[in-house]
């Protein structure tokens, strides 16, 4: 599926959810353009008030069944990432990213690598044995990231009131960064929203 848009819609909301102001939650829906929700997509948001990210970890990417498991990982910066081979073959994993270049020579079945992310951004992943494989390292510099489930639905929970910026990744869609943003006000009460991808 590709997804050609370039804002984000709001399609309805609400702010009636019985929480504590210093502990609202914004929930949100993901949809594509043809409507229907949008697994995978990384949903950020961003507020002046955000506490800074913790590394916490273990963070890790298998390469299993010639694949990267998970897809998509959700990182704060400064994380390290084991990129542990599962497979029989060999794997020699690589980034031509921004955001994190590296390169991981061919190693073996039940060895591992690690590489640190010390800036925020998309780091997509190959290997040049397997030109099949993909994967995505998302750097955030936010706490408040999650990954929308098959369902397109994602629940960020310690989010504090005020206005803040809903930033949707997702890599079929097509704007800059792979990125759609709306700003957002969210209540002592919390945020409810659907967000519809426009082209």
């Amino acid at each position: 599926m590709h997804v050609s848009v370039l804002r984000l819609s709001l399609l309805f909301a609400a702010s009636a959810l019985p929480v504590a102001a210093h502990a609202a939650p914004v929930v949100i829906d993901v949809r594509g353009f043809d409507g229907k929700p949008l697994p995978g997509a990384v949903v950020t948001i961003e507020t002046p008030k955000a506490p800074g990210v913790t590394v916490r970890g273990p963070y890790m990417i298998e390469q299993r069944d010639i694949a990267f498991q998970p897809h998509v990982l959700i990182v704060p910066v400064g994380a390290t990432v084991g990129f542990p081979n599962r497979d029989r073959v060999r794997h020699h994993v690589y980034s031509f990213s921004k955001a994190r270049k590296f390169d991981l020579k061919l190693y073996g079945q039940e060895e591992s690598r690690t590489v640190l992310f010390d800036r925020p951004g998309v780091v997509p992943l190959g290997c040049n044995i397997h030109d099949s494989m993909s994967g995505f390292v998302f750097v955030t510099a936010t706490p408040f990231a999650e990954l929308t489930d098959q369902a397109g639905h994602v629940s960020i929970t310690g989010v504090p009131p005020g206005t803040a910026t809903v930033r949707v990744w997702h890599p079929s869609i097509r704007a800059p960064g792979s990125t759609a943003s709306q700003p957002i006000d969210v209540a002592a009460t919390g945020f409810a929203t659907t967000f519809v991808l426009h082209r």
